[in-house]
């Protein structure tokens, strides 16, 4: 049967890594974590934590990339999934290959994901967070597909995980396993040379954790980010899981 090339698009502090813990503990299913990240900062010359570890581990070539991603299966799993950061999707890469992945949205609120990203890196942009570069990935695979690709919502999924999961398959029409739900402690070979800087709390968990319910206050300073970027939030949570 035909693998399934799952394109995982998320913003940066989000639940995307502890998804794609889910997803590698499945049985059949092959990860990578985030490899259009090298040719990202390669590109931009932004200075993340790691940056140099980070180019010389990754591909800077996004064509190379591209052709990893759309050919053959890593050990032959019924599933490559495939981690992706939204701003990583520079404008100048060209999109035809998308057309080869089947893709699902992964959002977060982005006043959580702010004052979670400031902590790492507090010159904070607009682009940084993600979300406008989200809703445009959305819109292109839906012209591409003629359908809606599936949204699911961080903080409605933490409520529910085993819900979610099981209708996020439902319509990728692959199996459900329990043991998307939870999954051993510690460092994956699968993860980026960065986890040290980002994993720190995926590092010590074994599946799913609720997050509070009440949003965090914008600090000063950020209200115009966080302007910019609510209107294609609501957007896609309009379309999320229900």
């Amino acid at each position: 049967m035909k693998p399934l090339r799952l394109a995982m698009w998320s913003g940066p502090r989000n639940i995307s890594t502890a998804m794609m813990r889910a997803w590698e503990n499945r049985g059949d299913c092959v990860v990578i974590d985030e490899p259009l990240y090298a040719h990202y900062l390669a590109c931009t010359g932004l200075d993340h934590p790691g940056r140099e570890k980070v180019i010389a581990a990754g591909e800077t070539d996004w064509r190379k990339v591209a052709a990893q991603l759309t050919g053959p299966v890593p050990d032959n799993q019924a599933v490559f999934y495939q981690k992706h950061m939204t701003h990583h999707l520079l404008p100048h890469i060209e999109r035809g290959w998308l057309g080869e992945l089947t893709h699902v949205f992964l959002i977060r609120d982005p006043r959580e994901v702010l004052t979670s990203y400031i902590r790492s890196r507090p010159n904070v942009t607009v682009e940084d967070i993600g979300v406008v570069q989200q809703l445009e990935i959305y819109e292109h695979v839906q012209r591409l597909t003629g359908k809606p690709a599936p949204v699911v919502d961080a903080g409605e999924f933490l409520k529910a995980p085993e819900a979610q999961l099981r209708a996020l398959c439902d319509l990728l029409r692959i199996g459900f396993t329990p043991r998307m739900l939870s999954w051993p402690p510690g460092p994956r070979a699968s993860d980026g040379v960065w986890a040290p800087y980002w994993y720190e709390k995926v590092l010590d968990s074994t599946g799913f954790e609720p997050r509070g319910g009440h949003l965090p206050q914008v600090p000063p300073g950020y209200r115009d980010v966080i302007d910019a970027v609510m209107p294609p939030f609501e957007v896609l949570f309009a379309r999320r899981l229900l």
